[in-house]
């Protein structure tokens, strides 16, 4: 099958999934990437080795009348940020691949929100494209369980994972499950999270406050330690009486931070200076 994939090395695995199920690629599309929390390297190299035409601005209507002309069976999107409409008199197929078990967890990233709310079970989903995002029929999804300590990184690489296979069944079945596709119905949309969201609050207690680091990972919290504001990505704590101020700095070890929360405290072990106005994502 002829395919034009959109995204980024996000949901990179799905392209290299695509390709090695011997599907044909004739277009990538992506966008620019801060190179910081986003990445394209991997997958733009891929498709020049693959001598395939890239295109990083937004997809046109032009852009998918192209794709009727070189015959593409299926677009594929996978971490493209852009809504994608008028697909249907150009390509036969369009489906995108959502990283959550929808209809819970629509919206731009769910997977910071999935690890605040403690979710039990997560999945990855692959939907056909909609006048609006991720409300698609669902085509395929796969699911999994989600541990009680779940971080963002470790929920990134289940969805990776999970991905491959909702990629593999897709490349083997696509006719059969574009035509059984099961409407969604109802579902629940997840703003873009905020920098109040990524704070850490140090008013609550220490579960809570890791609950936060955990959530964010490598993508980073804020916090504020007395006077002073920094990135953080790992912590450990424990619940134990006292009297100090919730954010006090109450002990400190070369870089290790013990800060005080509402029912013991945090030792923060994996931290930077954030300077206010550094163009970091939030």
């Amino acid at each position: 099958m002829r395919f034009a994939f959109a995204g980024i090395d996000f949901l990179g695995d799905v392209f290299e999934t695509l390709l090695d199920k011997g599907w044909e690629p004739v277009k990538l599309f992506s966008r620019p990437c801060d190179g910081i929390y986003d990445f394209n390297d991997a997958t733009v190299a891929r498709a020049r080795a693959l001598r395939m035409p890239v295109q990083l601005s937004r997809i046109q209507p032009g852009d998918l009348a192209n794709l009727k002309a070189v015959r593409c069976d299926a677009l594929v999107v996978a971490g493209y940020p852009w809504l994608i409409k008028g697909w249907e008199r150009h390509v036969p197929f369009a489906v995108n691949f959502h990283p959550s078990p929808l209809p819970l967890g629509r919206g731009p990233y769910p997977l910071f929100q999935a690890v605040l709310d403690a979710q039990p079970e997560w999945g990855m989903t692959a939907h056909a494209l909609d006048p609006t995002f991720d409300t698609g029929p669902i085509l395929t999804q796969e699911r999994f369980a989600l541990h009680p300590h779940e971080t963002h990184d470790t929920l990134l690489a289940k969805c990776q994972m999970a991905a491959k296979a909702v990629a593999a069944r897709l490349a083997d079945d696509l006719p059969r499950l574009w035509d059984t596709a099961q409407p969604q119905g109802p579902g629940i949309y997840w703003p873009r999270m905020t920098q109040t969201q990524r704070t850490l609050d140090w008013s609550r207690n220490v579960s809570d406050v890791l609950r936060t680091i955990r959530a964010f990972g490598s993508i980073e919290a804020f916090a504020q330690v007395n006077s002073r504001y920094l990135y953080v990505w790992d912590a450990a704590g424990w619940e134990e009486p006292h009297r100090y101020n919730p954010g006090t700095l109450v002990h400190k070890h070369r870089k290790h931070l013990v800060v005080a929360a509402r029912d013991g405290f945090v030792q923060l072990t994996g931290w930077s200076p954030y300077a206010p106005g550094e163009a970091r994502r939030t």
